[in-house]
């Protein structure tokens, strides 16, 4: 996402840069199938004992074996199909039952107030969740200048209100292969966001 707000450059504290990095990765293999080269780079993460570590091991483990032109027709059924993918993932979607629908209007109001442009050449609503982790992305890393409390109101609005079922869908969709362990990152990060921003509140 492209901002007009003054950044603060990259994060200055680990954590938070950690969490951009987290963000950052979910976005983009949500936005888009992964090629070859960043399969093999996906392929050499090595997680840790935690749950989401275990769920980067998992994800290396898939994409050490995977084909690209299997994952680009996994990402297709899944997210665009003939007609409509497997899954709609829009927060209008999950939260209404259409698409298009009030929580984009909100979403879009927000956006304005943070000085966020939709990105050049991006024609899908700006409710989908892999635009959605690009903010939260750039809000970890200070790219997008905000106090933590507006970080919290926007994940806690557009985020945590509906990813996690999005993930849970994603973790049992007939095409998930690759997509699968990815579903797990992304409901545990939607969980230790959730829990963060409540203990910081």
């Amino acid at each position: 996402m492209s901002t007009s707000q003054p950044a603060n450059g990259p994060a200055s504290d680990p954590v938070d840069a950690a969490r951009s990095q987290q963000y950052a990765f979910l976005a983009r293999l949500l936005a888009a199938p992964p090629d070859r080269d960043l399969l093999a780079q996906i392929s050499q993460l090595k997680g840790d004992e935690t749950a989401l570590g275990r769920a980067f091991t998992a994800l290396a483990d898939v994409a050490r074996s995977a084909d690209p032109r299997s994952v680009e027709r996994e990402f297709f059924e899944l997210f665009i199909g003939v007609g409509r993918g497997e899954l709609l993932p829009y927060a209008s979607f999950y939260l209404t039952g259409l698409l298009n629908e009030r929580p984009l209007a909100e979403l879009r109001g927000d956006l304005v107030r943070l000085g966020v442009a939709r990105p050049e050449g991006r024609h899908e609503p700006e409710d989908h969740i892999a635009l959605l982790l690009e903010v939260m992305a750039d809000l970890a890393s200070g790219e997008i200048s905000v106090s933590s409390d507006l970080q919290a109101a926007f994940f806690n609005r557009h985020i945590a209100s509906w990813a996690t079922q999005f993930f849970d869908d994603l973790a049992i969709a007939p095409s998930a292969r690759f997509y699968q362990p990815l579903a797990e990152i992304g409901r545990l990060l939607t969980d230790i966001e959730s829990r963060a921003f409540s203990l910081a509140a």
